[in-house]
């Protein structure tokens, strides 16, 4: 009786500690979009655009929306359906109280039971990038009052049917009301793609060799570090449970509670499984992953996206000379859209030096390493739910701003909608435009994709991580 008034206490304490916290908000890349979009990890105070001001271009980098598991993660699914009834069975012969196991997990089958194919867009990603196209033209009407153009508003997706889908859904909010078609009055527009195995605007990831051979050598180092925190969740889970979970079971669990939670917004089973260090620390082993083989773990894996820079930067020089070859308007590009994955949003992000402090902006101007994401409970700037959850995007807004202004064309970057801070432009998020290009482009632009991707290399190195950070 007194193991019971026990656990029915540390119940209670881990109920409290769940008051408050919104796990939806800690899912590393498997985060929705309405979960994260407007939270800011640090105070800034954005700058006020002056209304003489005129936004003439826009550049869009976005993640697909919510998407269905992968083809291979619907098989873990239903192998995780079968390991719970081993587990179960494992408790009944050892005579284990029962009453502490989950009734969900008794009977628990996959919702994806029986689907052979995954990955696709779903109704909730639809309507992510929807109202994101319509936010985008409400937020920017001057930019979109010309009657629709590929050349003048130009989408691109990757070939993945995802990214595509995502395309559509936004084209369809961005241009609701605009058509004659249907009772929506939409109208058709373009969404262009590459070939996959030579689109190094938006899949660099796949056509760069030197970066595949860097994540395959990097990818049992990663594994490492994680488990030491499955280990230890996976013991607290057992004696919680008295189920006889191993690593890989939690791995599956926690894979298991960011679907539920961001595909059918169930919390109260996989999810509920864990107590909110514990999601902290998952959270973080995901983060260090997105850390080591998307982000700033590793020079590479941003520079291989170097010819997206240089897409986006010429998109703007190319509407500042229409501009001041005084074109008229609906002549010339306006937006420039592009549609592909969070290994896009990610290096993107680097490439701009976002979620960085002024001193490690400097050490990657200088192709120095960086320290690793700090383990919670230490707060961190890099969170993979903050810069690629769903739908996740950065837009670049070139302004046109009055001549006595100090300067005339100017770069604001708003993260997930929000403008946010740029250390290559002294933390301000309202930036000159030879500031954006000397500071933050131009350092970049001396690494060629061809001599990045495919010279031979002695490997690229990674800092190890400090012992601070792992144990801390």
């Amino acid at each position: 009786m007194e193991i019971v008034w026990i656990l029915l206490f540390s119940m209670l304490l881990v109920s409290n500690a769940d008051q408050g916290f919104n796990i939806r908000q800690h899912l590393s890349t498997v985060t929705r979009y309405d979960a994260v979009k407007g939270v800011s990890q640090n105070l800034f105070d954005p700058s006020e655009v002056s209304h003489e001001c005129t936004p003439i271009h826009i550049n869009l980098v976005a993640r697909h929306g919510t998407r269905s598991p992968t083809k291979k993660r619907l098989r873990e699914l239903e192998n995780l359906a079968v390991r719970f009834k081993e587990l179960v069975r494992d408790a009944e012969s050892r005579n284990s109280p029962l009453r502490q196991i989950p009734g969900w997990l008794r009977e628990w089958e996959s919702p994806w039971k029986g689907k052979v194919k995954g990955g696709e867009l779903i109704s909730l990603g639809e309507e992510e990038l929807y109202q994101l196209g319509i936010r985008v033209r409400e937020r920017f009407p001057s930019l979109f009052e010309d009657n629709y153009h590929p050349d003048v508003y130009t989408i691109r997706a990757t070939q993945i049917p995802r990214a595509s889908a995502s395309a559509v859904a936004f084209g369809m909010g961005l241009f609701s009301g605009r058509g004659k078609l249907g009772a929506g009055q939409n109208r058709a527009f373009a969404v262009t793609s590459e070939n996959r195995a030579s689109d190094t605007k938006l899949r660099f990831f796949e056509c760069c060799q030197n970066y595949k051979s860097y994540r395959k050598s990097k990818e049992p180092a990663v594994d490492a570090l994680k488990e030491p925190v499955l280990n230890e969740i996976s013991v607290a889970l057992a004696k919680r449970n008295f189920l006889n979970f191993t690593k890989q079971d939690i791995s599956s669990l926690w894979f298991l509670c960011k679907q539920e939670a961001s595909l059918l917004n169930v919390t109260d089973q996989a999810c509920a499984l864990f107590t909110p260090s514990e999601v902290a620390l998952l959270e973080w082993t995901d983060d260090l992953e997105v850390y080591i083989l998307k982000g700033y773990g590793n020079s590479l894996n941003y520079r291989m996206g170097v010819p997206l820079l240089q897409d986006v930067l010429r998109s703007m020089e190319e509407a500042i000379k229409a501009r001041e070859e005084k074109h008229p308007s609906g002549s010339y590009e306006k937006a420039r859209l592009r549609f592909a994955h969070a290994e896009t949003v990610v290096p993107f992000s680097c490439l701009l030096g976002l979620f960085l402090d002024g001193s490690d902006f400097e050490k990657i101007q200088k192709e120095q390493p960086l320290e690793l994401p700090a383990k919670p409970p230490k707060s961190r700037n890099f969170r993979g739910g903050t810069m690629a959850p769903f739908a996740g995007n950065n837009m670049l807004i070139l302004y046109n701003c009055p001549v006595d202004s100090s300067a005339k064309y100017f770069v604001q970057v708003l993260h997930n909608e929000q403008p946010i801070p740029l250390p290559g432009c002294d933390g301000r998020d309202f930036c000159p435009l030879e500031a954006f290009k000397e500071r933050i482009v131009a350092p970049h632009l001396k690494h060629e994709f061809d001599i990045l991707c495919n010279a031979k290399t002695d490997g690229p190195k990674l800092k190890p991580a400090s012992k601070e950070n792992l144990q801390g």
